[in-house]
């Protein structure tokens, strides 16, 4: 798992983020917080439509994606690329 959203109520979504830029991303934009009902070290909320450019917003997906992607195990990792 990678990020959380509720798909109903889109407003915000929790993502997975190297602990060290979690802090910088809370102290730099308002619509960053300690990730909602998730470690606080490792998980970030971060509020649509608010100081978070759709730029920088995809760039977190991706960076969430690749924390949990390079956890693998190998042979998963195989499957999901041919997949």
């Amino acid at each position: 798992m990678f990020a959380l959203i509720d798909v109903d109520h889109a407003v915000s979504s929790n993502l997975k983020c190297d602990p060290e830029r979690a802090i910088e991303l809370r102290e730099k934009f308002n619509a960053v917080r300690p990730g909602f009902h998730m470690n606080k070290q490792h998980w970030n909320t971060i509020t649509f439509n608010e100081d978070v450019a759709d730029d920088l917003l995809k760039e977190l997906i991706l960076h969430s994606y690749e924390l949990i992607f390079s956890s693998l195990p190998k042979k998963l990792k195989n499957e999901l690329e041919m997949g």
